[in-house]
């Protein structure tokens, strides 16, 4: 499916910081978009936004035309890693993701071994969550966002703890994604991911976002 995602001027304030000001955009399936900025720039709380995880406090969110957000739910049709994922650690890998596909049960069994194979792990490795490294949750953070094959992936920095090989296979993962026609937000603080894979990179600072490059 295709998928627009459009954002109309908001603004999300909390307490009495602004922490995003007047931003609009808009994005559509088949690119990848890179955001950039200094830690406390708006990019996290752009995605919680976008996600339907936080109501903004002025402007509206679109997808293919029709409102989120507040009353009007969650983004449709979206996969997403933000901030540290968060799994049950004395679970294996292959247990944390079916339990999260028990959600929606939308999935088999083979569509969860190949979005753990995909990221590089081996989905019968019995080794609880808590034995893993950073790069490997980091990884396992990845196959929970692709899992259910969603049209949209949100990505906040999810190259975070990776190996140079992890790079690379993650990097070379998102551009397969994007050749099916994916819609991909990605969050990155290493140049190297930005230039590599994006067709637009943005810039926030202090909550305002301006494009740079695309």
């Amino acid at each position: 499916m295709h998928h627009t995602i459009e954002v109309k001027n908001i603004s999300k304030i909390l307490g009495d910081q602004e922490i995003l000001r007047g931003v609009s955009g808009r994005y559509q399936s088949g690119r990848i978009y890179g955001f950039v900025g200094r830690n406390g720039s708006g990019k996290t709380v752009f995605f919680k936004c976008i996600c339907g995880f936080m109501k903004v406090s002025k402007g509206e969110i679109l997808q293919n035309g029709k409102s989120i957000g507040g009353k009007h739910g969650y983004l449709k049709d979206c996969g997403f890693l933000i901030e540290r994922p968060g799994f049950l650690e004395n679970e294996s890998g292959y247990k944390n993701l079916k339990y999260l596909a028990s959600i929606n049960n939308k999935i088999e069994y083979q569509d969860i071994v190949k979005s753990i194979e995909q990221v590089g792990l081996n989905p019968k490795d019995k080794r609880h969550v808590g034995k893993y490294s950073m790069g490997m949750k980091q990884r396992l953070g990845i196959a929970q966002a692709i899992m259910e094959d969603p049209g949209i992936l949100i990505l906040d920095e999810p190259m975070n703890g990776l190996d140079d090989i992890g790079v690379e296979l993650i990097r070379k993962l998102l551009l397969n994604l994007k050749e099916e026609g994916k819609l991909i937000l990605l969050a990155s603080h290493y140049k190297e991911d930005i230039e590599y894979l994006c067709d637009e990179v943005f810039r926030f600072d202090a909550g305002v976002l301006e494009k740079v490059e695309g």
